[in-house]
């Protein structure tokens, strides 16, 4: 591996996060026979409706398959979208949307409570965000959300043009873009540590390694099967986003995963990380291949993600497509080596949009879409509140509607063909340009 010119000696196929806090089974217990309600994940929506349940009196066990936080928690890429990206599929329901981009917003400021309630120090940084325009035609797109943005999440959108790009972003790739003031960025792992000892301090029952086999509906609630025995619950949430697996299958077939991968740079000189991203911003694209790239917390990498592969692989081979995606928008960094590349999944619906509700008696908090770290802390401190009965109103997720496809079970079969369609589409359009 150190003779490979992209990687770094001592490069690890693990995520950069993990240097900090790591997937451990630390304060995992038996699981009991029986709860008030069961949590099935222990993500950030997991441990979000668990902490809220416990603080309303209301007994919780959290079930993982895995170590707490392997999954997509701490593999992310920490952005902060403010709630810009979500409503964006209600085609035809412009009040349903608007709703949306509302409750996306408080997603954000829901998140800033918890850091803040429960001093996590997760390296939060209000920086945000930069969204460049892969054609002309895309800049003329972004330039219409504009005004919507700036009335419905107070989000301090304005456009840049191309030629005062180099303000926003150390590069010419683009065709000017969209800032967004209102964004964030944070340490993902970071901020799962501090929300899982949050978690652990309200004294909430976790288990780790327990896998929900079944889960069958009772005449006074649920009995869920696990890999260690059965558990009797009055209410059961599903929080496992990317990772639905066949346990419940009527919210599987309503889910895509898609892999997301990630790169880390070596350490760069500051010179260099500072002219890359003078303003600390979140940066994405509006290409159909997403790429969206930071700084780390201490300025001197670059975290580079993006649809290396919409399947995962070995973080090898993705690594090395990135490194190009990469160069391509910084020149700069040609040379530059890999200390870590790493992918995890990110739950698409069919609509677009976040989803939470209850389905044949689950509750359930889903498909955020790749924007999912304050969004999943929302729904599943909504969902904890819909099932204790305290909510104020419906949230704007809360929906009936939640579509599917015919004939999908939940097994993404054709991701690669549509990968290959939107690579097409998108070097189609930027030849046009």
């Amino acid at each position: 591996m150190a003779a490979d010119t992209i990687f770094a000696s001592g490069f690890k196929p693990l995520p950069f996060w993990w240097e900090d806090f790591a997937p451990t089974t630390e304060g995992s217990t038996a699981p009991p026979d029986s709860a008030d309600v069961v949590v099935v994940g222990s993500g950030y929506g997991g441990l979000s409706a668990a902490l809220e349940l416990k603080r309303s009196g209301v007994d919780a066990i959290v079930l993982e398959a895995e170590k707490f936080g392997q999954g997509a928690s701490t593999r992310n890429g920490g952005a902060i979208s403010g709630g810009v990206n979500v409503g964006k599929g209600i085609s035809g329901r412009e009040q349903a949307a608007l709703e949306m981009l509302s409750d996306g917003a408080e997603s954000m400021r829901h998140l800033e409570t918890i850091i803040a309630r429960e001093a996590i120090d997760c390296r939060y940084r209000h920086a945000g965000r930069f969204v460049g325009a892969w054609t002309p035609d895309h800049y003329d797109a972004l330039a219409k959300k504009v005004e919507t943005l700036n009335q419905n999440t107070d989000s301090g959108a304005r456009m840049v043009p191309r030629e005062r790009q180099r303000e926003e972003i150390g590069s010419d790739f683009y065709y000017g873009g969209m800032v967004v003031e209102r964004a964030a960025q944070l340490h993902p792992a970071l901020y799962y540590k501090g929300l899982l000892a949050a978690v652990r301090r309200a004294g909430v029952r976790m288990s780790a390694g327990i896998k929900v086999e079944r889960i069958r509906r009772e005449a006074d609630g649920f009995a869920v099967e696990t890999s260690q025995g059965p558990i009797r619950a009055r209410h059961v949430a599903i929080a496992t986003n990317g990772y639905t697996g066949e346990a419940t299958p009527q919210l599987r077939r309503r889910l895509v995963p898609v892999a997301s991968h990630i790169i880390a740079t070596e350490e760069l000189p500051e010179d260099l990380a500072h002219g890359l991203n003078p303003k600390w911003r979140s940066l994405s694209n509006t290409c159909r291949i997403l790429c969206y790239y930071r700084l780390s917390p201490d300025g001197r990498r670059m975290i580079f993600g993006g649809r290396a592969r919409f399947t995962p692989v070995d973080p090898t081979v993705s690594s090395r497509i990135l490194h190009r995606f990469m160069t391509d928008r910084f020149p700069q960094l040609k040379g530059v080596k890999l200390t870590h590349a790493w992918n995890g999944n990110v739950a698409f619906t069919f609509d677009g949009a976040p989803h939470m509700g209850v389905m044949d008696g689950l509750h359930y908090a889903l498909g955020c879409n790749g924007s999912g770290v304050a969004m999943l802390s929302y729904l599943g401190y909504q969902t904890a509140r819909k099932i204790v009965g305290g909510s104020n109103r419906v949230c704007a997720f809360d929906r009936a509607e939640f579509p599917t496809a015919p004939f999908y079970t939940g097994n993404p079969w054709f991701l690669p063909i549509v990968g290959g369609w939107y690579r097409l589409r998108d070097r189609w359009e930027r030849w046009r340009a």
